[in-house]
C-alpha cells in the first residue's frame, strides 16, 4: 500500500508549543510556552518623560469629524509595485474631490517625473477646486525642496510637508548623525523652504512638518524639534502650520499613542497656532483605534488613505473611520453614499483587491449566511418597517436600530438583497428574508420552517450559496408546479348567502376524469375543502394567509394555507391575478403536495 505523502502543515516549521506555564496561569488556561522568540522583542515602558496620570482622552468621545487628508496619491501611491499612471491618478483624484476631501497630498513631485507631471497638469488644467489644499511631500534635502517649488508653481493654494526621520535608532542607524545634527538638518530645510515661499507670487503657501517616527522618538527631542520649526515658520492662528506625528512602524497599543499625542497637545508652544495631525500605521493592526483616540486626546486632522493602502500593513483607513462616525450619529462630512463605487475606482487606482470582509465596502461586510443571524436581521427591518407605518413616514426616517448591522445598507448604496444570502448554515428567517425581499412573497412561519429545510437539503449537496433565484426556483417546484398532479382546478364558481359561502367547482383528476363539484363555508377555500369530501377527500382548513404581490407579471395575489389530511399537515401556495384564485389553487397544492 502507497503511504499518504506529508501534508504541508506536516513539513512546515510549526512547533506545537510544550513549554512550561506561566505561574500564574490559572487552572482553566491549558495553554502552554511556546517557542517563538519573543524576548527579542521586549521594549521599554511609555515613550513619555513622565506617565501621564491626569490623562483626559479616556473620559471623552468623537463628537465631530477631525480634518481628513488623503495621502493616498503620495504615501499610498509609494507602496504599490506599480505606481498609479495620470488616468489612474486622475481617477483617484476626482473620487476624493467629489467625496468632499478638502486636504489633499496630491504626490511627491521631486521622486519622480510622473508624479511631477501630474502636478503640473492639475495646476496647469485648472482642476484644483478653490476649498482644497493640495498638499506636496518633500524630504529635508535642499535639491528636492527646490523641485518641489518648481512643481507647486502657479497653484493657488498648497501645502508643502517637509518630513525627516527623528527617532534615536534613524538618528544613529540610517543617518549616523546626533539629535542636534538631526535637528539642525530640519531647521536649515526649514529656512529654505520659508525663504522659497517668499518668493512665490500668487499661491496661498501654508506648510506641514512631520518628524517621522514620532511614536519612537524620545518625547523632548521631538517637542523640542516640533517648537523650533513652528517658530521659524511664524506660525499664527490666521496661518496655522500642521504639525503631523506619525507612527512610522507601529510599535505600541492605541493607549501608548494617545498618551503621546495628549503630552505633545498640552506642552506644544503656540498650541492655538497649529493644527495638529496623526499620520497612523497599521503595523499591529490598530492604526484605526490608534487614530480615534489620538482625536480624543486632542489631534485636529488625520492623514490616511481609502481601504488603509500604505506601505507594509497600510495606513489607517479613512473610509473605516468616517464610517465608524456615521455609525454612530456624527456626520463625517465625506459621502459615502456609492460604496462600491468608491470601491472600484480605489481598486483601480491601486490595482489591489479590497478583501470581501474588508469594513463598511467589502462585497460580504453586510451578509449573513448563519440562520441565527439572518433571522435577527429579518426581525430588525421588519420592526423598522412597521414603526414607520406607524409613523406614516418613509423607513428612513426611522432611527436605525437592526441586529448585526451597525448602519442601513442603503445609506452607502448597497441593496437589502445582498445582506442575507443563504448556504447550508442558514435557517428560516434568511430563506424568508431573500424571498420577501427579491420576491415580494411574505411566508407564514410553519411554511419558512418547512421550506428552510428542503433549501438546507439542497445546499448540503451542493456545497454551495444559493442565488435568489434559486431559492425561488425551489419554492415553485415544491408549492407551485407538479409534474403529474393529481388534482387541478379547471374553474370555480363563488356566491354567497349571509355568512356562508358557496362554490361550485370544476376539478380534473390526475387520470383525467373532470367532476363538478359543490361545498359551502365561511369562506371560499373552507367551502372549498367542503366540495371536495366529493371525491372522498376530507380536507380541513388550519390556516390561511395571502398578501398583494408586485411581480414581472404585475400586481396579482400570493395565498398560502396548511390543511389537515388523514392526521397530517401539509402546506400548499399559489399566486394568481385575484385572491379567491389564489386561495383556492393554494389548497389545491396542498392537496397534491399530501398525495404525491
Amino acid at each position: 500500500m502507497t503511504e499518504a505523502p506529508p501534508s504541508p502543515l506536516d513539513m512546515s516549521r510549526l512547533r506545537t508549543p510544550i513549554g512550561p506555564r506561566r505561574a500564574d496561569q490559572q487552572w482553566w488556561n491549558t495553554q502552554r510556552g511556546s517557542a517563538m522568540p519573543f524576548q527579542r522583542y521586549q521594549r521599554s515602558g511609555s515613550r513619555l518623560p513622565d506617565k501621564l496620570t491626569d490623562r483626559t482622552w479616556p473620559a471623552k468621545s468623537l463628537v465631530s469629524a477631525p480634518l481628513w487628508a488623503s495621502v493616498d496619491l503620495r504615501d499610498g501611491n509609494q507602496a504599490l509595485s506599480s505606481p498609479m499612471d495620470i488616468e489612474r491618478k486622475s481617477r483617484m483624484f476626482n473620487l476624493l474631490v467629489r467625496m468632499g476631501f478638502k486636504d489633499i497630498e496630491v504626490g511627491y513631485p521631486s521622486a519622480s517625473d510622473a508624479d511631477f507631471s501630474f502636478l503640473r497638469t492639475l495646476i496647469e488644467q485648472d482642476r484644483i477646486p478653490d476649498d482644497v489644499t493640495i498638499s506636496v511631500f518633500t524630504p529635508a534635502r535642499p535639491e528636492l525642496i527646490d523641485r518641489t517649488f518648481e512643481a507647486i508653481e502657479g497653484a493657488d493654494r498648497a501645502m508643502v510637508h517637509l518630513c525627516n526621520a527623528t527617532a534615536c535608532l534613524w538618528r544613529e542607524v540610517v543617518f549616523g548623525m546626533s539629535a542636534d545634527e538631526v535637528q539642525q538638518m530640519a531647521l536649515r530645510s526649514a529656512e529654505q523652504i520659508a525663504r522659497r515661499a517668499d518668493a512665490v507670487k500668487g499661491t496661498e503657501l501654508r506648510f506641514e512638518y512631520s518628524p517621522e517616527t514620532f511614536n519612537v522618538t524620545e518625547p523632548e527631542f521631538v517637542l523640542q524639534v516640533s517648537n523650533a520649526i513652528t517658530s521659524l515658520w511664524e506660525a499664527s492662528p490666521d496661518r496655522p502650520v500642521t504639525l503631523n506625528l506619525p507612527t512610522t512602524v507601529e510599535t505600541d497599543s492605541p493607549n501608548v499613542f494617545a498618551d503621546q499625542v495628549e503630552w505633545m497637545h498640552r506642552n506644544l508652544e503656540h498650541r492655538d497656532a497649529i493644527i495638529l495631525s496623526v499620520h497612523p500605521h497599521n503595523d499591529r493592526g490598530t492604526a484605526v483605534a490608534s487614530a480615534e483616540l489620538a482625536v480624543m486626546a486632542g489631534a485636529d486632522r488625520i492623514e490616511g488613505t481609502l481601504f488603509g493602502n500604505g506601505e507594509r500593513t497600510g495606513n489607517v483607513c479613512l473610509a473605516t473611520l468616517a464610517l465608524n462616525l456615521f455609525s454612530q450619529g456624527v456626520d463625517p462630512q465625506l459621502d459615502f453614499s456609492d460604496i462600491d463605487q468608491i470601491r472600484r475606482t480605489v481598486e483601480f487606482a491601486n490595482q489591489l483587491p479590497i478583501h470581501p470582509r474588508y469594513p463598511y465596502g467589502g462585497d460580504l461586510v453586510y451578509t449573513a449566511f448563519s440562520g441565527t443571524h439572518q433571522d435577527a436581521i429579518a426581525k430588525g427591518l421588519a420592526a423598522i418597517d412597521r414603526q414607520a407605518a406607524r409613523a406614516g413616514t418613509s423607513s428612513i426616517e426611522v432611527p436605525w436600530d437592526v441586529p448585526y448591522l451597525p448602519i442601513d445598507p442603503k445609506d452607502v448604496g448597497r441593496t437589502y438583497e445582498s445582506v442575507v444570502r443563504v448556504n447550508s448554515q442558514s435557517g428560516k428567517g434568511g430563506v424568508a428574508h431573500v424571498l420577501k425581499s427579491a420576491y415580494g412573497l411574505d411566508l407564514p412561519r410553519g411554511m419558512r420552517v418547512e421550506l428552510a429545510r428542503l433549501v438546507q437539503q439542497v445546499a448540503d449537496g451542493d456545497g454551495t450559496e444559493l442565488t435568489s433565484r434559486e431559492l425561488r426556483a425551489i419554492f415553485v417546484e415544491t408549492y407551485l408546479d407538479f409534474e403529474r398532479p393529481r388534482l387541478l382546478l379547471k374553474e370555480f364558481q363563488r356566491t354567497g348567502e349571509g355568512d356562508t359561502t358557496n362554490v361550485d367547482v370544476l376539478v380534473v383528476h390526475g387520470d383525467g376524469q373532470e367532476k363538478r363539484l359543490v361545498g359551502s363555508g365561511a369562506d371560499a377555500a373552507t367551502a372549498y375543502a367542503d366540495a371536495l369530501a366529493g371525491t372522498g377527500l376530507a380536507v380541513e382548513i388550519a390556516e390561511a394567509h395571502g398578501h398583494v404581490v408586485s411581480d414581472g407579471l404585475g400586481t396579482r395575489y400570493a395565498a398560502y394555507v396548511q390543511i389537515r389530511l388523514d392526521g397530517t399537515s401539509w402546506y400548499g401556495a399559489a399566486i394568481a391575478d385575484d385572491e379567491q384564485s389564489a386561495r383556492l389553487s393554494a389548497v389545491t397544492s396542498a392537496v397534491n403536495r399530501a398525495q404525491a
